[in-house]
C-alpha cells in the first residue's frame, strides 16, 4: 500500500477540503504551533520532580517501577470508559491488565491514566438522565484531558465505543495532540432479534396491542450480551469514523469481543502505539492525524453508510478541537456527490455484523478510494496512506496479520460498490426556511414520505406528545413541532421515544413529520424528522413563532422547511416562551450541571458544538 492517491479526487471533495483548509487556516496553525511546542520533551515525565515521579509510580510492581525510574522506555497512558452496566464497554474490564502485560513483553510500561463517565442512552432514553447525555461529552473530554495532564505518558490508548464517549475522548486527546494515540474498540455483540421485529413489537406496545412482558422479552432478545448494540446508530458510526479517519488499526472496528482476533488486535494496538512514539522514525502524533483531509474522509464515510445524524454535532466539535472548522454546508455539499453504499438498520434490515461479513470497512474504504471520494494522502496510526485500510486482519498460523480485503460485496442487499449504489447521494439534507436551519436524514425515509404538507401541532415536552397520541389527537395529517429541546434549554436530549408513536401514525396512512430543535437517535428511522433546528427556541429562534394550526411544508427533496404564513405576520409574531428550567427532574439535573461548570448563557450552543 502506498500513500499516493489511487484516483484523482472528485472535484467536490477537493473543493470542500480546500474551503475547510482556507476557513481553518488561522485556527489550525495556532493548534499545530501549540502541539509542536509540546513535542520533543520526551519522556514527558523527565520534567517531573523526584517527588512527582515517585507519586506516579508508587503503586506499580517493582520491575515496572525500575523501568520508569530509568526513563528509557515509553509509558503508555490508558484512558478507559469501562463500566459493566454499558454492554459495549463491559469487555474493557480486562483490557488494562492485558495491555500492561503486552507492554511488559515489549520492555515498556502501561498505566490507567484515568476513567471517564460512560452513560448509556439506551438506558436513559425518555428519562431524566437523558438531559445529561450530550452534556456528558464535555465532561468526558475534560476527564480525558485531566487523565493525560499528569505528564507521565509518552503515548496513549483510548478505550471507548459509544455515543458521546468517543467524541469526548477525541476532543480530550487532541488537547495533548503531540502524543501518539490509538483508539481501541471492543466490538459488537452477536446478532439477536432482528431490528425490524424489534421495531414492530415497539409499535404494538405503543398502541396497547401487546403488554410490557412481551416488549421486555423482545428487547432482551435484541440486547442480549457483551458488545455494542448492532444497529447502525451513533456508537457504530463512531467506530466507522475512528477507522476511516485513521485512528483505529485497520479492520478493528467490528470484530466481536469474544474472538481471539479481538485480543490479538488489542495487543497489536499496544505494540503499534509504541512503534509510533516520539523516539521512533514513525512518530505520529494524533494532532497530525486529525486534519482537514481526515475530517472530510470521516464525513464521506458517514454519508456513504447512512451514519448517525448526531455526528453533524460531534464531528463539528471534534474537528474544532484540532483547529479544523467545518459546518453543515460541508456535509450538505458532500452528501450531494457521495453515494449511499450500505443498508444497515435503520437504513435497511441488516445489522453491523452483516455489514462486516459482507466486506465491511475494507471493501467500503477501497471502493470510496477507487471512486476518488476519499483522501488517501493522510497520516494514520497504521502508517501513511488510507489505502492501508483496504486490508482486513486475520489470525494466520504465525499470528495476527493483514491481507487484502474483499474485492466484492458478499451481500449486495447490505453493501455495494460505488458504481451500483443504493442511492446516488448520501441521504443527508440541510433544510432551510423561515423556521431556521436543520438537518434531515432521508436515507431511512421512503421517497413517498419525503414531502409532507400538514398543519402543525406544537409541544414543549415528549410527555405532552405521548399524551396527545394516547388521546387520539394526532391521528391525522400532522407535523409535530417539539421545541424547547435545544442545548440551551435542557441539554438537547435525544427524542427517540417518539419514533414508535410517529411510525404508528405513518403506518395508518397519515402524512406525518417531526420538526424539533432537539436531537433524534442515531437509530431514528422512517418518519421524516428535521432536527437540530437552529437557532433553538430558547435562544429566540423562529421555531418559537410556530403556532398550532400553521400549515408547514417540509420538502426534503429540495431542502425546504417553510411555514405558510405571510412574511409580515411571521415577523410580527411574538416569540413564544419555552421552559428553560422547571420542576421536571431532567431539566433540574441539567440546570444543576450547567451551573456547576459555569456555562455562560450566550455560550451554550458553542459549548455543545452546534451551529
Amino acid at each position: 500500500m502506498t500513500s499516493e492517491q489511487t484516483k484523482p479526487l472528485h472535484p467536490t471533495v477537493m473543493a470542500v477540503t480546500a474551503r475547510i483548509a482556507m476557513r481553518s487556516q488561522d485556527t489550525r496553525a495556532a493548534y499545530l504551533a501549540r502541539i509542536d511546542a509540546s513535542a520533543g520533551r520526551f519522556p514527558q515525565r523527565g520534567a517531573l520532580s523526584c517527588a512527582n515521579l515517585a507519586h506516579g509510580f508508587a503503586a506499580m510492581p517493582a520491575n515496572d517501577k525500575l523501568i520508569l525510574r530509568e526513563q528509557r522506555r515509553p509509558n503508555v497512558g490508558i484512558v478507559t470508559a469501562y463500566n459493566d452496566m454499558l454492554s459495549a464497554h463491559q469487555p474493557y474490564e480486562q483490557y488494562p491488565a492485558r495491555l500492561r502485560e503486552a507492554a511488559r513483553k515489549l520492555g515498556a510500561t502501561a498505566q490507567v491514566a484515568g476513567g471517564v463517565p460512560a452513560m448509556c442512552d439506551g438506558v436513559t432514553q425518555g428519562n431524566a438522565g437523558m438531559e445529561l447525555s450530550l452534556f456528558s461529552r464535555e465532561i468526558i473530554a475534560m476527564s480525558t484531558a485531566i487523565a493525560l495532564s499528569h505528564n507521565m505518558f509518552d503515548v496513549a490508548l483510548m478505550l471507548g465505543v459509544c455515543d458521546k464517549i468517543v467524541p469526548g475522548l477525541v476532543i480530550g486527546a487532541l488537547q495533548f495532540g503531540h502524543l501518539p494515540t490509538i483508539f481501541v474498540p471492543a466490538g459488537p455483540m452477536a446478532s439477536g432479534l432482528s431490528n425490524d421485529e424489534k421495531a414492530k413489537i415497539r409499535q404494538l406496545y405503543a398502541t396497547g396491542k401487546v403488554g410490557r412482558d412481551a416488549l421486555l422479552e423482545s428487547e432482551s432478545q435484541a440486547y442480549h450480551g457483551a458488545g455494542t448494540c448492532t444497529f447502525y446508530g451513533t456508537a457504530n458510526s463512531n467506530q466507522l469514523l475512528m477507522e476511516i479517519m485513521g485512528l483505529h488499526l485497520p479492520g478493528a472496528a467490528f470484530v466481536h469481543p469474544q474472538l481471539p482476533l479481538r485480543d490479538a488486535l488489542t495487543d497489536a494496538a499496544l505494540a503499534r502505539v509504541l512503534a509510533i512514539g516520539a523516539d521512533t522514525p514513525e512518530y505520529t502524533p494524533i494532532g497530525r492525524v486529525v486534519d482537514e483531509r481526515a475530517v472530510v474522509n470521516g464525513i464521506v464515510g458517514l454519508l456513504a453508510t447512512g451514519g448517525s445524524t448526531n455526528h453533524t454535532l460531534h464531528l463539528v466539535a471534534m474537528a474544532r478541537a484540532a483547529g479544523v472548522v467545518i459546518d453543515w454546508d460541508d456535509f450538505d455539499a458532500l452528501s450531494a456527490v457521495v453515494p449511499l453504499m450500505a443498508r444497515v438498520y435503520p437504513n435497511g434490515k441488516a445489522d453491523v455484523n452483516h455489514f462486516h461479513a459482507a466486506g465491511g470497512m475494507g471493501f467500503l474504504i477501497g471502493e470510496l478510494l477507487d471512486a476518488g471520494l476519499l483522501h488517501n494522502d493522510v497520516k494514520t496510526v497504521a502508517g501513511p496512506g488510507l489505502a492501508r485500510y483496504r486490508a482486513e486482519p486475520w489470525l494466520s498460523p504465525e499470528g495476527l496479520a493483514w491481507r487484502d480485503g474483499s474485492a466484492y460485496s458478499g451481500d449486495r442487499d447490505v453493501l455495494r460498490g460505488h458504481a451500483e449504489p443504493f442511492a446516488p447521494d448520501g441521504g443527508l439534507r440541510l433544510m432551510h426556511g423561515n423556521v431556521g436551519r436543520g438537518v434531515i436524514k432521508v436515507s431511512t425515509v421512503k421517497p413517498e414520505h419525503r414531502r409532507v404538507s400538514a398543519t402543525a401541532r406544537v409541544f414543549t415536552s415528549q410527555e405532552a406528545v405521548q399524551a396527545a397520541f394516547d388521546a387520539g389527537e394526532l391521528h391525522r395529517d400532522v407535523v409535530v413541532v417539539l421545541r424547547g429541546q435545544g442545548p440551551r434549554a435542557n441539554g438537547m436530549p435525544e427524542l427517540h421515544r417518539l419514533t414508535p408513536l410517529l411510525g404508528v401514525l405513518q403506518d395508518e396512512g397519515f402524512a406525518v413529520a417531526l420538526v424539533t430543535d432537539g436531537r433524534m437517535s442515531g437509530a431514528s428511522g422512517k418518519v421524516p424528522a428535521v432536527i437540530h433546528v437552529s437557532p433553538e427556541a430558547a435562544g429566540g429562534g423562529p421555531i418559537a413563532r410556530v403556532r398550532d394550526g400553521d400549515l408547514i411544508v417540509l420538502d426534503a427533496n429540495v431542502g425546504m422547511l417553510h411555514v405558510e404564513v405571510a412574511p409580515q405576520e411571521w415577523v410580527a409574531r411574538e416569540i413564544a416562551q419555552v421552559p428553560v428550567s422547571g420542576d421536571d427532574a431532567g431539566r433540574v439535573l441539567f440546570g444543576h450541571m450547567r451551573a456547576a461548570v459555569g456555562a455562560a448563557e450566550t455560550g451554550a450552543s458553542v459549548f455543545f458544538g452546534t451551529e
